[in-house]
């Protein structure tokens, strides 16, 4: 199945009648409640999915900072979403896609086979000249059960052993990484062993993802090569969705940490590593 659509693919589906679900994942770390925005202007038929709410389960004490919601849980989203077993789901945010491949990954990962990202996201749509639509859109209730299962996961004993037999990447900004600032979490630095690619590298300068051949180089740059296996983590396990999904169009298969940086560094007993190389 594709992971990215255009916005002339995605205005072609909704012009024809093509039954496409469009779910509208705006949040970010300064933003993370895109309510307002989304009602200013979303593509028409978009439904505004909460990340912090429907895309997490914040009840799991010890878990990171977006641990993943239950299977039970993400069904009553995905029905609330309007979602029915067989739907096209185009996922869009205003940030690259960093925020909506986490829906990407959690409806794959729930069994979903055809979801996709729009690529460029909502700046690409306007820059296209598509109409947006204001206020909410209530669809009705769908009938779509989640079955967890989909995409790969490890957890935090996996994470660990990862670097080991192979390569974990850390899709932070290289400064966190690093140790050099640490904003949120209460230790600065990054796992042993994990090697520094940050999301916002899968990106071209508009905001699209670049080509899978220049993806497959970037991710050859860090060790990424040989059928090795890939797991990724970030911050709480928001932007590893997208260096799952920027490996997933270079070809390549990648598990998720979910607690990621900040489940580690709130565990006192696990070594923290710090500066330029995996280990240090």
């Amino acid at each position: 199945m594709p992971i990215l659509i255009t916005a002339e693919e995605l205005a072609a589906r909704l012009s024809s009648g093509e039954l496409t679900v469009v779910l509208d994942v705006r949040w970010s770390l300064a933003e993370p409640d895109g309510t307002e925005a989304y009602r200013a202007g979303h593509v028409p038929g978009a439904v505004y999915v909460d990340l912090d709410a429907e895309l997490a389960d914040h009840d799991l004490a010890g878990q990171g900072r977006h641990p993943l919601p239950t299977e039970g849980a993400f069904t009553s989203a995905m029905r609330r979403w309007g979602l029915r077993d067989g739907d096209v789901v185009v996922v869009m945010d205003d940030l690259g896609n960093q925020s909506s491949a986490r829906a990407w990954w959690l409806l794959r990962h729930a069994g979903v086979a055809d979801v996709r990202m729009l690529d460029g996201g909502l700046a690409a749509w306007r820059e296209a000249g598509h109409p947006l639509d204001t206020g909410d859109v209530v669809p009705e209730p769908g009938d779509a059960t989640a079955h967890f299962g989909g995409m790969p996961v490890v957890d935090i004993d996996e994470a660990a052993a990862f670097p080991a037999t192979g390569v974990l990447l850390d899709a932070r900004g290289a400064p966190r990484y690093r140790g050099e600032v640490e904003p949120i979490d209460p230790r600065a630095g990054h796992i042993p062993g994990a090697r520094s690619a940050p999301s916002g590298e899968n990106l071209d300068a508009d905001g699209r993802f670049k080509s899978a051949e220049e993806l497959r180089e970037h991710f050859a740059g860090v060790g990424v090569t040989g059928g090795v296996p890939v797991a990724a983590y970030c911050g709480s396990g928001v932007t590893a969705a997208h260096e799952v999904a920027a490996l997933a169009i270079a070809g390549i298969g990648a598990a998720l940490y979910p607690g990621s940086w900040s489940q580690w560094s709130n565990d006192e007993t696990r070594p923290v590593a710090t500066g330029v190389s995996p280990v240090e």
